[in-house]
């Protein structure tokens, strides 16, 4: 593992075995700090970009290193594109262990693109993330029937298709098989 000396300012300790933000058994990085302030966001406390507290990147692998049993990381927040230099960093770490990547923002792949012309950084990111939920959440949207997200204005795209076609490609969800989606070996004889 290399070494660094840099800070990722975190909501909260990583969340191992989630299964709703993303496919599988997951852990969640809580980024923290968030300028999107949805009304009605079920994270409110990750807004304050000085909030929570900053981790040294290194011990966010070694904690990475120790998971047993997760299939994918998803970074959340707050919003992890305010600190795409950190974010970059851990998914690049993560996919080299085979780990399938999603990202939840609040920014559109479109805002990023035009961020990324800019501040190339957020192009490096994208191309880390498997499956990308797009979009601020929008009360007059809510919908609980949707996979994975929110509101109706939020998009499951799929980055590496996407990146590679030049438009946006969603998940097709009617197609949208867990066991499909992660590649590990079944824990059963």
């Amino acid at each position: 593992m290399e070494q660094t000396n840099k800070y990722i300012r975190l909501a909260a300790d990583l969340q191992s075995d989630s299964i709703v933000d993303g496919p599988g058994l997951r852990t969640v990085i809580w980024t923290q700090g968030c300028a999107h302030h949805c009304p009605e966001c079920q994270n409110p406390q990750t807004w304050d970009f000085e909030g929570g507290g900053l981790v040294p990147i290194s011990e966010v692998l070694k904690a990475i290193d120790e998971l047993e049993e997760q299939t994918g990381i998803t970074f959340s927040g707050g919003d992890p594109m305010y600190q795409p230099e950190a974010c970059t960093e851990i998914a690049k770490y993560c996919k080299e262990k085979g780990y399938n990547i999603w990202v939840y923002t609040g920014f559109t792949y479109e805002e990023l693109l035009k961020m990324a012309d800019k501040k190339p950084i957020y192009k490096e990111f994208l191309k880390y993330i498997d499956i990308l939920v797009d979009g601020p959440f929008l009360i007059k949207e809510r919908d609980l029937s949707l996979l994975f997200r929110g509101s109706r204005n939020q998009r499951l795209i799929d980055v590496p298709k996407t990146l590679k076609k030049g438009k946006i490609i969603l998940l097709d969800e009617r197609e949208y098989n867990e066991e499909k989606v992660f590649e590990r070996e079944p824990m059963y004889i």
